[in-house]
């Protein structure tokens, strides 16, 4: 078993006994740090800097060095998947990600290469590798993969999108299709995170960026069947100790009771859900995680520490002694204060005492 010398994070997310609340921030190594920028200027541009070991490893440990935080998340991108499969991921400024194909028919499914991560994302597994080592065992890694759905809808729009207008039309008019697409994503995503743990991942977040784009019926056959896939296949334990897996889908607080059966260890919520009904929804059937809009974070400190002392009130509200990790409900954003956000951290740390003193 590798010894970590702060393991609150991974004992929280199984429900076990933890002494403070556990912390970390979604997007924590980014452009709100002015090191993350100057390393990311040196890199010269974004990709350069997720492909390169020591420059990946690097602003992964920033975060680190400036707050009390108890895991460390590989830096890295959700569409790393889709590039490797051949669509030519790029960035544009002020315009996000891009691709130079796409995928609109059966045909261009079909066409879509088989994933072999080990060698096709090398250098995810690379860094996995670096910054495990560099961590020295201070606080767990986890790494991450985008949902099927949500790297189908990249695939399909050729980038961001507000509409997802060929993805539904897809959906629509030629399920099938998206249906092949997502069973390819899908056995990928597990071959990559499989891949992940192997290099040293010790926990696992899968990010539905996209899920709450989708009605009710829709989300359980279009993205949560395939996570559930993935968890299913999926391994939960290495060097001695459980893998837990975390699975985030933004804008899903509605659909709790199904995610629950897909056998996650923990739900990420977002702002717009209740933490307190959603301990009383999951009555400790798995972790919760979350939830303090990003924008708080804005604020003054005396308003972001009222906002914080409010969330983990909610977390205790029913007795509850464990089972929560304390997160923004969705990453950070690059206007905020570094300052401020440590006072978010260091709140979690120091009024969940005493629910849990």
């Amino acid at each position: 078993m590798t010894n970590l010398k702060n393991d609150r994070f991974l004992r929280a997310l199984l429900g076990e006994t933890v002494d403070t609340t556990p912390v970390w921030m979604m997007r924590q190594a980014g452009r709100y740090l002015p090191e993350y920028r100057a390393t990311r200027a040196q890199a010269g541009d974004f990709l350069s800097l997720c492909k390169n070991t020591d420059f990946a490893c690097e602003v992964t440990l920033q975060p680190l060095r400036r707050y009390a935080l108890d895991a460390a998340i590989l830096f890295s991108d959700i569409l790393t998947i889709p590039d490797a499969l051949g669509l030519g991921l790029y960035f544009e400024t002020g315009e996000g990600p891009k691709f130079k194909k796409t995928i609109r028919t059966a045909q261009d499914v079909a066409a879509l290469p088989k994933l072999n991560a080990k060698s096709d994302l090398d250098y995810v597994m690379n860094a996995v590798t670096a910054i495990r080592s560099a961590l020295g065992g201070a606080v767990p890694l986890i790494g991450f993969s985008g949902s099927p759905w949500t790297l189908a809808t990249y695939m399909i729009e050729g980038g961001s999108s507000k509409d997802f207008r060929f993805t539904k039309q897809m959906m629509y008019a030629e399920p099938e299709v998206l249906h092949a697409l997502l069973s390819h994503l899908a056995d990928s995503v597990i071959d990559y995170l499989n891949a992940q743990i192997e290099a040293g991942a010790q926990a696992i977040q899968i990010f539905d960026s996209w899920g709450g784009a989708l009605a009710h019926r829709e989300y359980q056959a279009f993205s949560l069947n395939y996570m559930q896939k993935i968890i299913a296949g999926l391994k939960r334990e290495h060097e001695g100790r459980k893998i837990p897996i975390i699975m985030f889908t933004k804008g899903g607080g509605q659909w709790l009771e199904p995610m629950i059966a897909t056998g996650a260890d923990a739900l990420g919520l977002d702002w717009a859900t209740s933490l307190a009904d959603a301990r009383q929804t999951v009555q400790g059937r798995v972790a919760l995680q979350g939830n303090l809009d990003p924008a708080t974070l804005y604020g003054s400190a005396s308003t972001i520490e009222t906002a914080v002392k409010a969330m983990l009130d909610d977390a205790y509200r029913h007795g509850e002694k464990t089972g929560y990790v304390a997160n923004l409900g969705h990453g950070i954003t690059q206007w905020v204060d570094p300052e401020r956000a440590k006072i978010f951290v260091d709140t979690v740390h120091d009024y969940s005492a005493k629910y849990l003193g």
